[in-house]
């Protein structure tokens, strides 16, 4: 009898749970990468916010934290081996992969609207970019991805610092939001693990 997990195939139960987000077969170092800086983001993003001279509601506090939980933890397990693998595997193309940057578009209204008043030129501008540079990435020819990414990756960060205004207390918070979703989530391991 195998008692190796499945590095294809999520678990049952709990464990099913955590194979679907950090990718059957997820050895403890990679799960020690992904959660521990997360879990200390959760903390340290919110203790910043406080240093600054504003009044946060508790609401605001904890989206903080958890904006900052999310995306630290999804930069480092969307990078790691076994996500690559899980994301990846076939039958996961360009619909699964725009989808879930799609979905993150909800990141964008939260901060949109709890953090900038309503912002509804910040939340435009910078879904149709995510989207745009999205599409790009996941339609180009495989060995040109990564640098395809990079590079809008790169755009985006001198829109973010010299375009548009910084959202008080989260200034991090495109950096490493177009770091997740457009360099560790889109890219697959190699050229060679490209799915159609």
């Amino acid at each position: 009898m195998n008692n190796q997990p499945s590095l294809t195939q999520p678990r049952g139960g709990w464990a099913g749970g955590l194979d679907r987000l950090a990718g059957p077969g997820a050895t403890l170092a990679e799960l020690g990468l992904q959660f521990i800086p997360a879990v200390a983001a959760l903390a340290i993003a919110p203790a910043y916010a406080l240093t600054l001279p504003v009044v946060w509601t508790g609401l605001q506090l904890c989206l903080i934290g958890l904006l900052a939980l999310d995306l630290v933890g999804g930069v480092l397990t969307n990078a790691t081996v076994s996500a690559k693998r899980w994301y990846h595997r076939p039958g996961q193309g360009w619909r699964q992969h725009l989808g879930f940057v799609a979905l993150h578009v909800i990141h964008l209204g939260l901060v949109a609207g709890l953090f900038r008043g309503g912002d509804g030129w910040f939340f435009s501008a910078v879904s149709a970019y995510l989207l745009m540079a999205a599409s790009v990435i996941v339609f180009a020819p495989a060995d040109l991805q990564r640098p395809i990414a990079l590079g809008l990756y790169g755009l985006g960060l001198l829109g973010d610092r010299y375009w548009l205004t910084p959202t008080l207390g989260l200034e991090w918070f495109l950096p490493f939001f177009f770091l997740k979703l457009l360099v560790s989530h889109l890219l697959p391991e190699s050229s060679a693990d490209q799915q159609d």
